[in-house]
């Protein structure tokens, strides 16, 4: 039997490899001829080729076009390596990007008509306006006080609470660590930790999951200040650098001061000067990382800038050393998290309504099943 192969371009192959960020061993392996592939002398099978695809995470069109096309990030980029912009978003990227413009688009036709009003603090403020201001906007709005903080014993438990109260002030709160359902596209918190996507109806925040908790509260933060500033964004925020971005540094600002408020850390302070152990209390009682402690001990003037960077490397390492575990949680809590709350109920309510197809139902939620859809609904309050 004669097989019939693919004239595919090698610069193509090589293209869809690299994109992926997938290593070459492992692809060797998997496909024995792959070397003979790459010089030209031997093309894949339909088969093969349509392997390689999944394994690349590459739409299998694209390998018969003539040369590889460029897939910018569709919202504005402001992650940097080294101070320079990252140049190639990953496909796992990419995709939540997508799928997450797919909701806010579904959710933004569902809830928009003549006498609904837009929300008042999209895009409410400027770069002019100080973070301390912005910060209180927030904290009001959202019901985010550092009092309330105090009682949870977990950053898990703040996380969830916080993301549920900005959930509920008409903002829709999506935290995962992996593409859509599938547990074996894990997202990577180096090449990005959130990204906003800004709508007066329907704007919405993502954190990436696989970050830890109390990073994933700074993210949190980060993410809010777009929505009030008005501006999308993809970023790779962290507490150690001063972004050269106006738009970043900003939204740092404000995240800083929403989350530490410099009063309050003056007055948890007293007279110390933030060892070890005070760094931790401090880090439990505002449920944040260590790491934004220290930024904030540097912004009060605690810290020398030389003494701030040696302190939060050091610490860096040490955190590097702890693993987070996870129970794996409840199936229905974890999907609704990741999908938000908001959207959840709307998409549950407007499927038994008969307004939303069970296919869109099962697409935009993440699930394959109605029985699945009504005991997501019983337990987030929707009449099914």
């Amino acid at each position: 039997m004669v097989m019939t192969r693919v004239p595919v371009s090698p610069n193509m192959l090589q293209w869809a490899l690299d994109r992926s960020g997938v290593h070459e061993e492992p692809v060797r392996q998997k496909f024995s001829k792959f070397d003979e592939w790459m010089t030209g002398t031997v093309h894949p099978t339909l088969n093969q080729l349509e392997q390689f695809a999944r394994t690349t995470r590459t739409p299998i069109g694209y390998f018969f076009l003539p040369e590889p096309i460029e897939e910018p990030v569709p919202i504005p980029d402001f992650r940097t390596v080294a101070g320079r912009p990252v140049s190639r978003p990953s496909p796992d990227l990419l995709e939540t990007i997508y799928v997450c413009q797919q909701r806010q688009e579904w959710y933004r036709d569902h809830v928009h008509h003549p006498a609904e009003s837009a929300l008042a603090f999209v895009g409410s403020r400027r770069l002019t306006d100080r973070p301390e201001d912005v910060a209180a906007d927030i904290r009001g709005t959202i019901d985010f006080a550092v009092d309330e903080r105090r009682r949870f014993s977990t950053w898990t438990e703040a996380v969830r609470h916080v993301a549920n109260r900005i959930d509920e002030a008409g903002i829709l709160v999506m935290t995962s660590g992996i593409v859509g359902s599938n547990t074996h596209r894990k997202l990577n918190p180096e090449e990005f930790r959130g990204f906003a996507l800004v709508d007066e109806y329907a704007p919405l925040i993502f954190v990436n999951g696989t970050d830890t908790k109390a990073a994933q509260m700074f993210s949190l933060a980060h993410e809010i200040a777009h929505v009030w500033l008005g501006e999308s964004g993809l970023s790779d925020v962290s507490p150690r650098y001063l972004p050269d971005n106006d738009v970043e540094r900003w939204c740092n600002q404000v995240a800083a001061e929403l989350l530490v408020p410099m009063d309050i850390l003056r007055a948890e302070l007293g007279g110390d000067i933030g060892d070890t152990v005070s760094l931790n209390e401090l880090a439990r009682t505002f449920k944040v990382s260590t790491l934004v402690i220290l930024r904030r001990l540097k912004d009060a003037g605690v810290m020398s800038l030389d003494e701030f960077r040696q302190s939060y490397d050091a610490e860096s390492r040490r955190l590097m050393d702890l693993v987070e575990r996870s129970t794996g949680g409840d199936f229905y809590r974890t999907t609704s998290n990741r999908v938000s709350k908001r959207l959840a109920r709307a998409v549950i309510a407007a499927t038994w309504e008969g307004t939303t197809t069970f296919t869109d139902a099962f697409r935009l939620l993440n699930c394959r099943k109605a029985s699945t859809l009504r005991e997501m609904g019983q337990r987030l309050g929707v009449a099914v």
